[in-house]
C-alpha cells in the first residue's frame, strides 16, 4: 500500500475526450495531470529536483533555496520542500492569481512578488540576484535536467504503457518545456515516429505556463530536435478550450490545458487516423479568481 503522498504523484488518469471530436480513425486522449497531489503536472519535476539534489548532496536543510515560478511549480516545490523540511523561496510576478501564492504559503513557502510590468523573467533576474549576492541555491527548473527526467522516468512510460503502445501524436504547451523534452526523448526511444507536438502562444498572445521566450531567456534544457512540430494558439482559443473542456467534457483545468488542446483539434484537422494524447497539466480552481471562467 503507497501511503506517504509522495507515493501519489504520477500514475494519472488517461481519459478520452467524447465530445470535441468526432472523426472515425481518431482518439483523442487527455492525460489529468490535475490529480497529482499538488494540481499539477510540476509535481513530477519538483519532486525529482528536490529529491536528486538531496541524494547528491547539493543541498540539505541548511540551503537557502530560491525559485523563479509563474505558479504551479512553486506550488509543487512548497509542498515538497515542506515534506522535505528545506526553506524555500518562491519568487513571481505580482498579476499571478491569490490561489497561487496562497496555496505556496500554506505549504510553508516564503513568497516574493515582482513587478508585473517586467513579467516571469523579472522574477528569474531577481532569484538570480538573490543567488549571485546573497548565497541562495536555484531549483533552476529552466536549466535543470532533473526536470526533463521526470517525465522521461515516468511520464513517458505511462503514456506508452496505457496505449499499448499506440500513441502516435503527443502534444504538450511549452514553458519551461520539461514536460515535452522528457516524454519526446522516451517515446521516440519506444518508436521514433511518434510525432511530438509542442504549443506555444501567437505573438500577441498571453497565456499562463505557456511561453515563446525571448532567446536569453530560452530554457537551456530545450531540445529544438526534440520537438517536430510547434502549433501557435490564441489567447482566445486557450479560454474557449478551457470553458469547452469543462462544460463538455467535465473537465476542469486551467488556461494552458485549453491550448495545448485547441492545438490538438488542430493537429486533428490534418490527419486521417491516429492516438493522440494532450496533457491537461493543472485543475481550474486555481484560476478562480482570475477571469477566465466569466
Amino acid at each position: 500500500m503507497n501511503n506517504f503522498i509522495l507515493d501519489q504523484i504520477g500514475n494519472t488518469p488517461l481519459v478520452e475526450a467524447k465530445k470535441l471530436i468526432n472523426k472515425p480513425g481518431v482518439t483523442l486522449l487527455l492525460k489529468l495531470e490535475g490529480n497529482n497531489p499538488g494540481g499539477s503536472v510540476k509535481d513530477r519535476p519538483a519532486y525529482n529536483m528536490i529529491k536528486s539534489a538531496l541524494e547528491r548532496g547539493d543541498i540539505n536543510k541548511d540551503t537557502k533555496l530560491i525559485e523563479a515560478t509563474s505558479g504551479n511549480t512553486g506550488i509543487a516545490l512548497a509542498m515538497i520542500a515542506g515534506l522535505y523540511g528545506l526553506n524555500i523561496e518562491l519568487v513571481m510576478p505580482e498579476n499571478s492569481t491569490k490561489e497561487r501564492v496562497q496555496t505556496m504559503r500554506a505549504y510553508g513557502a516564503k513568497v516574493t512578488l515582482t513587478p508585473a510590468q517586467v513579467g516571469i523573467e523579472g522574477s528569474r533576474d531577481y532569484a538570480e540576484s538573490k543567488v549571485a549576492n546573497e548565497g541562495y541555491v536555484m531549483i533552476n527548473q529552466f536549466g535543470n535536467d532533473d526536470n526533463w527526467k521526470a517525465h522521461y522516468k515516468t511520464t513517458g512510460p505511462e503514456i506508452w504503457n496505457d496505449t499499448n503502445g499506440k500513441v502516435t501524436h503527443f502534444v504538450s504547451s511549452m514553458g519551461t518545456t520539461g514536460t515535452i523534452m522528457g516524454t519526446s526523448t522516451y517515446l521516440k526511444e519506444q518508436n521514433s515516429d511518434i510525432q511530438i507536438v509542442g504549443v506555444q502562444p501567437d505573438d500577441v498572445s498571453k497565456i499562463p505556463g505557456i511561453r515563446k521566450w525571448p532567446k536569453e531567456y530560452l530554457p537551456k534544457i530545450f531540445n529544438p530536435d526534440k520537438v517536430d512540430q510547434i502549433i501557435e494558439v490564441t489567447e482566445t482559443e486557450a479560454i474557449q478550450m478551457t470553458k469547452r473542456l469543462a462544460k463538455e467534457e467535465g473537465i476542469f483545468a486551467g488556461m494552458s490545458s485549453g491550448g495545448a488542446v485547441a492545438a490538438a483539434l488542430k493537429l486533428i484537422e490534418t490527419i486521417d487516423s491516429g492516438v493522440v494524447v494532450a496533457i491537461v497539466c493543472d485543475r481550474g480552481d486555481r484560476y478562480l479568481s482570475s477571469d477566465l471562467f466569466e
